[in-house]
């Protein structure tokens, strides 16, 4: 079996409303890592982020149990020499209740560009209103985990779907008439350009083959005697040396 790698094409972003009012602060940053980072999905992955978008509301109602209101601190240093200031939680949430949520949230997830990545995702408000009523927001509550309903159709297939059979139908018709129509026309022109080409080329082919007729036939006039007489220079020297045999032979009988 194939280790399953989520594609882009195959994370679809979704918003959620969650109300943090009377909730645990430990308990909501939980729910919020899981969202964001997408851990309700079968596609999961540590190293992409397949997370939803998610919605915070009544930040400022979240509860800190054990008495930590009085005995936590939130610390933040400037980067300077004795730049450490410290402040409790029970300030924060009267001043900045948004930031205690994105603070708390913050630490549950990965602590590099992915992570800074899917805080991105995150808005909380103070309040009980949102801005976001233009995304469609379903809402989440605690333990909550949507109902798979597989991976997204591609846009060309989702299209295709919507369109009406009768429209995909006379669609090629229409096409293939309109292609033969023009087809008639357009053929004779390109047949009679080839024809002419064709007409032309052998024309060419013809006057440029007789020079070189003329000129194979000048060579080989021009070369025939030289083939003649080498074989009478050759009978002239047979000639004298059968002489010569003659006279010697005719002084030896004397």
């Amino acid at each position: 079996m194939k280790t399953y790698s989520p594609k882009p094409e195959h994370i679809e972003r979704r918003w959620y409303v969650m109300d943090a009012g009377e909730q645990v602060l430990g308990r909501v940053a939980t729910e919020a890592a899981v969202v964001l980072r997408g851990k309700h999905k079968p596609i999961f992955a540590p190293h992409m982020d397949v997370g939803d978008n998610l919605i915070i509301i009544n930040a400022a109602k979240v509860v800190l149990t054990g008495g930590k209101e009085t005995k936590k601190v939130a610390w933040r240093h400037s980067g300077h020499p004795g730049g450490i200031t410290g402040t409790l939680y029970e300030d924060l949430l009267e001043k900045r209740p948004a930031f205690v949520v994105e603070k708390a949230v913050r630490g549950m997830l990965p602590k590099n560009r992915l992570g800074r990545a899917m805080i991105k995702k995150l808005h909380v408000v103070p309040g009980p209103e949102h801005n976001h009523h233009a995304q469609k927001p379903q809402e989440w509550t605690m333990g909550m985990r949507p109902v798979w309903e597989g991976l997204p159709t591609p846009p060309a297939a989702a299209a295709a779907e919507k369109t009406p059979k009768a429209v995909v139908d006379e669609a090629p018709a229409k096409r293939t008439a309109a292609a033969k129509e023009p087809a008639a026309t357009t053929t004779s022109a390109p047949k009679v350009a080839a024809t002419s080409a064709r007409t032309t080329t052998t024309a060419r082919k013809t006057t440029a083959k007789k020079p070189t007729t003329a000129k194979s036939t000048a060579t080989t006039s021009a070369r025939k005697p030289t083939a003649t007489k080498k074989p009478t220079a050759r009978k002239s020297t047979s000639a004298k040396k059968r002489t010569a045999a003659k006279t010697t032979a005719k002084k030896k009988e004397t």
